[in-house]
């Protein structure tokens, strides 16, 4: 077989391959948002660099937790996951510099305090007041910062 019809064949596979991976991404997140209360979610992952190390992602509400899962992984469990009652909101602030191209358009940064450091999250408008809600329904007995 001729030169070309191999690089033809393994060009046809890798787009095959690209498909797949499209598809399941799709399905992947079908998955994650079927039970609903999920939103555009980034989280800051490095903090080294000042606007560098954010990854966006998928947020998901689960009873006394918030999930957050990457975009572009296949993994069908959450890359972190955060208590509620760990939680404590500090501020919020506009994406500056480099965080404007690195997260979704009109997305706040909001810091919250956890037994493990500090927190940095991305979200919508509309995204944060939900979150600012689950974060205040404690139940019965929870201590209030």
């Amino acid at each position: 077989m001729p030169l070309w019809q191999w690089l033809l064949d393994a060009l046809g596979l890798l787009l095959l391959l690209a498909l797949l991976y499209a598809v399941a991404l799709v399905v992947r997140r079908r998955l994650i948002s079927r039970d609903g209360g999920t939103f555009e979610l980034s989280h800051r992952v490095r903090t080294e660099r000042p606007g560098r190390g954010w990854l966006l992602g998928i947020g998901r509400y689960s009873g006394e937790t918030l999930e957050w899962f990457r975009i572009f992984s296949l993994s069908p469990r959450p890359k972190r996951v955060w208590q509620r009652e760990d939680l404590e909101l500090v501020g919020r602030r506009e994406p500056d510099g480099t965080e404007q191209v690195s997260l979704y358009p009109d997305h706040v940064v909001v810091c919250c305090d956890s037994p493990a450091g500090q927190v940095e999250l991305a979200l919508a408008p509309a995204s944060l007041t939900g979150f600012q809600s689950w974060l205040e329904a404690k139940p019965p007995g929870a201590q209030m910062p």
